[in-house]
């Protein structure tokens, strides 16, 4: 369903799970959008000071992501440049998750 929904934003990966005989994929999400709004969301950045200077205003935590959808140009699955622990879908996608049935998902809107 992923491949056929999002084309351009996935990959998806064949692999062999040891003593199970049905076929698993790995999502690959190809789109990493700077996109998070950093006004309305509540984040925390890397201070110079921390003694990692590669990190230094980098993002150190994001709470309340709320993503600037100007941005995301038409991506249905991406993840957000600098902070990439959530994937975020389109709500065609969730909807077509949902109806599937599909286990292990969390939607909140951001």
């Amino acid at each position: 369903m992923l491949a056929e929904r999002a084309p351009e934003d996935v990959q998806l990966l064949p692999v062999d799970v040891e003593d199970q005989p049905d076929q698993y994929l790995v999502l690959v999400a190809t789109r990493l959008i700077r996109c998070i709004d950093e006004t309305a969301s509540r984040i925390r950045l890397w201070p110079h000071e921390s003694g990692l200077p590669e990190m230094a205003d980098q993002y150190a935590s994001v709470r309340d992501m709320r993503i600037d959808k100007a941005r995301v140009s038409g991506a249905r699955v991406f993840r957000c440049e600098g902070w990439v622990g959530p994937l975020i879908v389109s709500e065609e996608i969730k909807d077509a998750l949902e109806h599937l049935g599909a286990t292990g998902t969390r939607f909140e809107e951001v």
